[in-house]
């Protein structure tokens, strides 16, 4: 599977103290989502008949197996310290060979849908969790609780509507190949050479070239923001707002 490519919009250059809370309440909710997403996609290739991530340790708890230290330490670290930047990473991709899927074509689907399904039933849990600690006295520790559930039903929502964009190799590239008649399925898997360049390309140079020209076009806040809108009321209703 191609990593899972996580993109949170615009930071502002924070001073060390807003870092370092930053990343308190931004870490342990990251490397949950990330692990998870990437462990259910071995997990699922798995059990669908292709055991090579199984073989690689790939369906694990343990964050250090997924982690990229480029994609998922120093460039969103250096993200985050540049003024003006985007929150934007990666993760190791776990290695899937369809072929040895027992019904690729269907397999395909699902082995890609199971990281963003692990991504929305992490982010309800957190809403779940936010809910009841919200219930209890104000206190330090209390509000670093819930802002730390806060991040992770957005971190995950972003994880997982963002991977469902259809290029490839995000996730939802791999369910539209798998859907697609043949055909249309091998011109979209043909972009999954360029697909990075695509999301680099897409996301981010090209609206920062248009706005300096006075043109607004944010394909992430449609693609991802608008979706995350959508499903906000569900998670609401957990939190018991």
């Amino acid at each position: 599977m191609g990593p899972p490519i996580f993109f949170l919009g615009a930071v502002v250059m924070p001073d060390l103290i807003q870092l370092a809370e930053r990343i308190s309440i931004w870490a342990l909710p990251v490397l949950i989502a990330i692990t998870l997403h990437e462990a259910a996609h071995a997990w699922a290739a798995n059990k669908l008949g292709d055991d090579t991530a199984y073989k690689l340790g790939r369906v694990s708890f343990n964050p250090l197996v997924h982690v990229d230290p480029m994609g998922t330490i120093l460039f969103p670290l250096i993200c985050i310290l540049l003024p003006g930047g985007f929150l934007f990473g990666w993760a190791k991709p776990v290695p899937v060979h369809f072929g040895r899927l027992r019904n690729p074509k269907r397999d395909m689907v699902l082995v890609a849908a199971a990281g963003p399904a692990v991504n929305f039933v992490l982010a309800m849990v957190a809403a779940i969790g936010y809910g009841v600690v919200n219930g209890f006295a104000d206190s330090t520790i209390a509000t670093w609780l819930t802002s730390m559930f806060e991040a992770a039903i957005i971190f995950n929502l972003v994880l997982a509507f963002f991977n469902l964009i259809p290029i490839p190799p995000l996730d939802g590239g791999r369910i539209a190949v798998g859907l697609l008649p043949m055909p249309f399925a091998k011109a979209l898997a043909g972009l999954e050479k360029y697909g990075f360049m695509i999301i680099i390309g897409g996301f981010l140079l090209l609206p920062m070239l248009l706005e300096r020209a006075g043109i607004n076009f944010h394909p992430f806040d449609w693609l991802v923001w608008k979706p995350i809108e959508f499903v906000l009321p569900f998670f609401r209703f957990l939190i018991g707002g």
